[in-house]
């Protein structure tokens, strides 16, 4: 089987590429790709019989690769991270998957699934997926001491990191506390309407009041955040497209 590994991360893609030369020898992988743009321009022309699809890639996600790839006859085994939002979707919608770091056996399990499964059935497997991913985007499930807080990202304000945790304040006043960096929620944050304009900051663009041309952002609640100078460019071009659309 001709296969792609589509996954931002170089060491990734190569552990599972030594991973897959130890257990398939049925398995010639043809290409590696690290975003969105670049996977489709390689599926196209290359046209692979499976690939091992990261759900969240530089440039967008798994499912943006899908709407935009010219035909979907291919097999393909989504990548993810232990994230609740993307794990709920592919269970909903029974595809295969494999957790990061990727286990052999569960590696082993997923491509004897595949290989068996009719392209017919893993479309209809995969428009589930996406439609429960899709819901599930305006929603942050935040993992805390002993519940699942659940975040509306509409009412989500900002979030502040600090040593390793990540602060969420949400227009309501109430505050929640993880111990996982801001980084992690960066890439689905990132496609809610929300901008990081400094290291420790994250951004809902709804609730930003006025920009100073300083560096501060002003909140609607009083708050105020300081915009990098080296993000500053990118912000403030965030922030007219969403004030003058």
């Amino acid at each position: 089987m001709k296969t792609l590994l589509v996954e931002d991360k170089s060491y990734i893609r190569k552990g599972l590429l030594n991973l897959l030369s130890s257990i398939a020898s049925d398995i010639e992988v043809i290409g590696e790709c690290a975003s969105v743009k670049e996977a489709i321009v390689v599926t196209n022309a290359c046209k692979p019989d499976l690939i091992f699809l990261d759900i969240n890639l530089t440039d967008g996600n798994a499912f943006d690769f899908l709407e935009q790839t010219e035909n979907l006859d291919f097999k393909i085994i989504f990548i993810t991270a232990y994230e609740e939002y993307a794990l709920k979707a592919l269970k909903i919608g029974a595809v295969d998957y494999i957790l990061k770091p990727v286990d052999i056996k569960d590696l082993e399990l997923a491509l004897e699934k595949v290989k068996n499964l009719p392209i017919a059935k893993q479309k209809q497997q995969i428009q589930t997926a996406k439609s429960v991913w899709n819901d599930d985007e305006s929603k942050l499930i935040l993992s805390l001491h002993d519940t699942f807080q659940v975040i509306d990202l509409n009412e989500l304000m900002y979030c502040e990191s600090d040593k390793g945790y990540t602060s969420f304040y949400c227009g309501d006043g109430k505050k929640h506390v993880v111990s996982k960096t801001l980084k992690t929620f960066e890439d689905q944050l990132s496609t809610a309407n929300f901008t990081r304009p400094h290291q420790s900051f994250m951004v809902n663009l709804s609730f930003i009041d006025k920009y100073d041309k300083s560096g501060i952002i002003h909140l609607k609640n009083g708050k105020k955040i300081p915009v990098s100078s080296r993000k500053k460019e990118q912000f403030v071009k965030a922030f007219l497209t969403i004030n003058t659309d």
